[in-house]
């Protein structure tokens, strides 16, 4: 009897996650037919009771808001990624039971940088200062040789970020969203905010504009990765990040040495293009 292998995203809202179309294109792609992939509507309260009933047949599981944070005190261990930003998306399960947390947004995002051949920044500037842009800071921990600024809506908010650049060595310097189309003077630039945050911005594009990496991918392009697109700029979208995080996740919780890139993000994005 083939013994069943199971993974599954949790969050709320779940409904729209590329998650399952995702891992379910890499299974195909590498002959696991005895792996499954599912998704479940779950918030924090429910998250403990969730993670106490997993059985022998579960291998992982994705993390999305709200759960990233709440997650940790159920596991076992974490990995030093995932406790520099205190953010969790990815628990792989032993065959012991054990549950170890990692996080794969940060080198997902280098990852999706490096792709389009972004490998360093002499200075970067962050759009926003939630839970996506203290794993934009981690990931330009890595690359970034120079300041990093953070165009932020509250003086609360901007205390965050520096904080967080404190905790990840980088040199994070705050200045209001007022002014935010400065950033666009920088080289590398990641937006961090909801859909249509950035979308008054799309005028101020510069006409030599560097690297940008907006990390929505529905709707998409958004206004201002197709402004910068227009100009020449080079843009990095949503998917890729949710495509390479995912090919991380993939290899954590199967073990296998290579995700099919490629079959993940043509998934992906017939996925999109059906919606």
């Amino acid at each position: 009897m083939t013994t069943q292998h199971r993974a599954a995203v949790l969050g709320s809202p779940i409904t729209h996650s590329l998650s399952p179309v995702l891992h379910r294109a890499a299974y195909a792609e590498l002959g696991l037919d005895d792996w499954s992939y599912g998704r479940f509507e779950l918030d924090e309260e429910a998250l403990p009771g969730f993670v106490a009933e997993l059985d022998g047949t579960w291998a992982g599981l994705s993390l999305t808001m709200p759960l990233k944070r709440a997650v940790i005190p159920l596991l076992d261990e974490i990995s030093d990624t995932a406790a520099s930003v205190e953010a969790v998306n990815t628990v792989v399960i032993g065959e012991d039971g054990g549950r170890t947390g990692d996080n794969t947004d940060i080198p997902g995002m280098i990852a999706a940088l490096r792709e389009r051949g972004v490998e360093k920044a002499e200075s970067a500037a962050v759009l926003g200062a939630g839970a996506t842009a203290s794993s934009a800071l981690a990931a330009l921990a890595r690359i970034c040789a120079g300041p990093v600024t953070a165009y932020v809506r509250s003086e609360a908010r901007a205390a965050e970020m520096r904080g967080w650049g404190e905790r990840l060595g980088v040199d994070v310097r705050t200045a209001p969203w007022e002014r935010a189309a400065e950033a666009f003077e920088a080289p590398l630039v990641i937006a961090t905010t909801p859909a249509g945050t950035t979308d008054a911005l799309a005028a101020a594009v510069p006409a030599r504009a560097g690297t940008l990496f907006d990390v929505l991918y529905d709707p998409w392009p958004t206004a201002l990765a197709a402004a910068w697109s227009e100009h020449g700029g080079k843009v990095v979208g949503g998917l890729d990040l949710l495509v390479h995080q995912a090919v991380l996740q993939v290899e954590l919780m199967t073990g296998a040495a290579e995700a099919p890139l490629a079959a993940m993000r043509a998934a992906g994005e017939a996925a999109l293009a059906a919606r």
